[in-house]
């Protein structure tokens, strides 16, 4: 069933509205892992979105190809493999061109791989029925949407230090505050969906 949802209604969806880490709570190890340097999450939000929308257009023609041979049952395995070769793909690359940023995000590059946001962006859109550009717009917005939470959060991180912050909530206390807070302002989005 084909949706009749705008290409721009799509992208602020799935960056804004259902934001896939703070709303969907999806993909949060790298969102809490990363993003304690600015620099380092806005690389790997860059990586992540390329991975998903490699994944996106992937799943898109491997969902086509399964429904026509009869094989809906073997889209979960194959979006996986998909994810871990993108992944792959990412790796190589990063550690040929840039060996300081391959460093930097050192296991949470491979661990992309089991990012449930990419996973949660092939099953969404194929339960959604999106055609092929709709999927390239919805990956993209929900990798926008994830770089989006991993540098606020990031800035935030940076600021907070340079504050004078007690020390019971200093380190992840604070950061789990702070993660807490951002989502509920996310939740304010809620209001622009019909």
């Amino acid at each position: 069933m084909p949706t009749t949802e705008s290409l721009p209604e799509i992208f602020l969806n799935a960056c804004l509205i259902n934001n896939f880490v703070l709303s969907m709570f999806l993909g949060i190890c790298p969102f809490l892992g990363v993003s304690g340097k600015f620099e380092t999450a806005t690389r790997m939000g860059m990586a992540v979105m390329f991975v998903m929308l490699v994944s996106s257009v992937c799943a898109s023609g491997i969902n086509w190809l399964l429904i026509r041979v009869g094989a809906e049952y073997l889209r979960l395995i194959c979006y996986i493999a998909v994810i871990a070769s993108a992944v792959q793909l990412v790796e190589m690359f990063l550690k040929k061109f840039s060996p300081a940023l391959f460093r930097a995000l050192g296991i949470f590059l491979p661990l992309i791989t089991t990012n449930c946001a990419i996973l949660g962006v092939a099953l969404f859109q194929t339960q959604k029925g999106y055609d092929l550009i709709q999927c390239i717009v919805y990956a993209l917005g929900a990798g926008a949407g994830f770089t989006l939470a991993l540098t606020i959060m990031a800035g935030l991180r940076e600021s907070l230090e340079l504050a004078d912050v007690p020390d019971v909530v200093k380190g992840t206390a604070l950061t789990l505050m702070v993660a807490g807070i951002l989502s509920l302002a996310f939740m304010g989005f809620q209001g622009l969906s019909g």
